[in-house]
């Protein structure tokens, strides 16, 4: 496997209308401790990723629509050769947002829906009418032409919507949805009782298979469920069927479950660099350290990317290469992020014997 970095997620602010109960940063409109950084250090920042690679480039917050120069950025950026995307909550998009997505060409926005109606999104995001800006947004990007990609989260408040949550993102024109399994960062400390549980993970995700199985349009990717890609070889080999899944060029591409520190990053607002936006720990500083540097040598990439140092059933898996766990998971719940992922109920073969 080649480690190049594909896509990286940037948060450019840490500021945010909503109060999501999951939010991996907790985000707030009034946010002390991590200010934003100025656009000249934004600059100086894609100036140095672009002189050693050129990958899709996520700006992500908080709610990066809340700093005047986002689209200064993301212009910047895509000069610079990336592939910008933006990912807004929704709710404060309006016709001048689109005209600036479309001047500056970001290729693909991607926006959040965590029910079916919105009385279960609004729980979610903490904010009556968040499921209506979300609404009137994509009408807004349809009108403007502007592709764009749907992410939703899931605990057992809402996972009962998850197939009518499939179909609502079907009838909205999406190019994408992707089925986030809650790792327990930030805000989501405080509902580790919510987390899907471990015998209800694997039900999810082979319901997940069987629709994307049949779904010829739209594109289907659980996040932070490495073990799909266990169960769809499982399944495909039962089934005598070769696997095959659709990719979408500004997504994380490879057909490889955690990703984390391997071909995906997250930078933040203070500069540290992360393996992914769920995994709480920095590789270094991109202020202080080349970002080359950070991605070839540091100690955490370096481990993430050493299979042979996993630990328990991860480190015994025959799956490894297609799997991996969740680092962040791993890290987030027992300390340990070379640790068995702590969903899984696969038991390795090594085991078993």
């Amino acid at each position: 496997m080649d480690f190049e970095p594909k896509w990286i997620a940037w948060e450019i602010t840490r500021r945010c209308n909503l109060k999501c109960v999951h939010c991996r940063s907790s985000s707030d409109l009034e946010i002390e401790d991590h200010a934003d950084f100025s656009f000249d250090e934004a600059k100086a920042i894609m100036d140095d990723i672009a002189t050693y690679a050129s990958p899709v480039l996520v700006l992500s917050g908080g709610e990066p629509l809340l700093r005047e120069d986002v689209f200064d950025i993301a212009r910047y950026g895509t000069a610079k050769g990336f592939r910008m995307c933006l990912a807004t909550n929704g709710t404060l998009v309006t016709e001048e947002t689109c005209k600036q997505i479309l001047d500056t060409d970001i290729k693909m926005v991607s926006l959040s829906l965590d029910g079916a109606k919105a009385s279960t999104h609004d729980d979610f995001r903490n904010q009556r009418g968040a499921f209506e800006g979300t609404m009137e947004s994509i009408k807004l990007f349809k009108k403007h032409g502007i592709p764009f990609l749907i992410n939703s989260s899931f605990t057992l408040r809402n996972k009962e919507e998850i197939p009518e949550i499939y179909k609502l993102v079907k009838t909205l024109g999406a190019t994408a949805w992707y089925m986030f399994m809650i790792v327990p960062t930030g805000r989501g400390e405080d509902i580790m009782e919510e987390l899907i549980p471990q015998e209800v993970y694997d039900e999810i995700l082979d319901w997940h298979y069987e629709v994307e199985k049949e779904e010829n349009e739209l594109l289907m990717r659980p996040t932070c469920a490495p073990h799909y890609y266990r169960i769809i070889r499982e399944k495909a080999k039962e089934a005598g069927e070769k696997v095959v899944r659709r990719n979408l060029k500004f997504s994380t591409g490879g057909s490889k479950g955690c990703l984390a520190g391997q071909l995906i990053c997250l930078i933040d607002v203070d500069g540290e660099v992360q393996p992914c936006s769920y995994f709480a720990k920095s590789a270094g500083n991109i202020k202080s350290t080349p970002f080359k540097t950070i991605w070839e040598d540091s100690e955490l990439f370096l481990q993430l990317r050493d299979f042979k140092g996993y630990k328990d059933n991860c480190g015994k898996c025959e799956y490894i290469g297609v799997c991996g766990g969740c680092r962040a998971r791993s890290y987030s719940m027992t300390g340990d992020f070379l640790a068995q992922e702590p969903f899984c109920n696969y038991v390795p073969r090594k085991v078993k014997q």
